[in-house]
């Protein structure tokens, strides 16, 4: 009755909602159980409005991009989903090289449409899954560049419902990390600066870096991208290949073949398969190079 109610009121402030939704359908594993509630704002105001009534009712909430980052349980996720529209350039603004983007836009279309107007310096973000909101929150990045590199600013909602903007000195931007992830914000809006460029040679960079990921990296199967941060002064991707574990497979979660960082989906996977191959990479590598990887992954639920 408590979640029939919210469902509801969410469709009140022109939210969409699904009840039950299988996770599986929005996280780029194809992993993961029913999420009670998944709500879609439309806006900010009207997420914070429904944090607002979460929080009324006692109910845990779970931001949700584009799910490219997170192992979400085979049991799923209680409580609420929410995530925010955003998924057009209608609401881009672009002057002088700065350009405010939605959070929700993915950052392949942010990408073009810096290109389409002669900027440059997101090139290394062209191929990379996901929304600008989870780009920012994990700082993302690629091919020696990072989000950190165009960052100005960025709007976001917090825990009390409140709606923050937030300079970059205060961001806290490290490798895959932010003060949002400590704060446990949702970015809701972002301000890039960007370098005019001839749009051709910046298609021609950001299609280099897509050959590039397509040669080495087993885009073809579900994942979330590199699976353990970067060991200082390793890689993991060479540490587990050394290990002899490529191609190492627990029920449908596999070691690429391809690229031994990633952790794929090849069919039929769940979160178990892939929490016990990820384990069991961890305690080999651990046993034959002293070294720990720490997942880049999510785990939620």
């Amino acid at each position: 009755m408590l979640l029939t109610e919210l469902a509801k009121s969410c469709r009140a402030l022109s939210c969409r909602v699904e009840e039950n939704a299988p996770m599986a359908h929005f996280t780029s594993f194809k992993i993961g159980g029913p999420a009670d509630l998944l709500v879609t704002a439309p806006d900010a105001k009207a997420a914070g409005e429904v944090l607002a009534l979460c929080r009324e009712r006692e109910l845990p909430v779970l931001f949700l991009g584009n799910g490219t980052n997170m192992l979400v349980s085979d049991e799923g996720v209680r409580g609420v989903v929410l995530r925010l529209a955003g998924d057009t350039t209608a609401e881009l603004a672009c002057r002088d090289g700065v350009i405010s983007c939605p959070a929700g836009l993915p950052l392949k279309v942010l990408c073009r449409f810096a290109r389409d107007n002669g900027l440059a310096g997101l090139e290394f973000a062209y191929g990379i899954p996901g929304t600008v909101g989870g780009a920012v929150f994990m700082n993302a990045g690629a091919y020696g560049g990072q989000i950190a590199d165009v960052l100005c600013s960025a709007r976001a909602l917090y825990p009390d419902g409140s709606v923050r903007e937030v300079a970059l000195p205060e961001m806290k931007l490290g490798y895959r990390r932010s003060v949002f992830m400590e704060e446990k914000a949702v970015v809701v809006s972002a301000v890039v600066r960007l370098t005019p460029d001839d749009p051709q040679a910046v298609t021609a960079r950001m299609e280099e870096f897509l050959r590039r990921r397509r040669e080495k990296q087993p885009l073809e199967y579900p994942s979330a991208g590199s699976f353990f941060k970067r060991p200082e002064g390793y890689f993991a991707g060479a540490l587990i290949e050394e290990s002899g574990l490529k191609g190492f497979t627990v029920g449908g979660a596999q070691v690429s073949e391809k690229h031994a960082g990633f952790v794929i989906n090849r069919g039929g996977a769940t979160c178990a398969d892939v929490r016990s191959l990820a384990s069991r990479v961890q305690e080999k590598v651990l046993r034959d190079h002293g070294v720990e990887l720490e997942p880049e992954v999510r785990f939620i639920g």
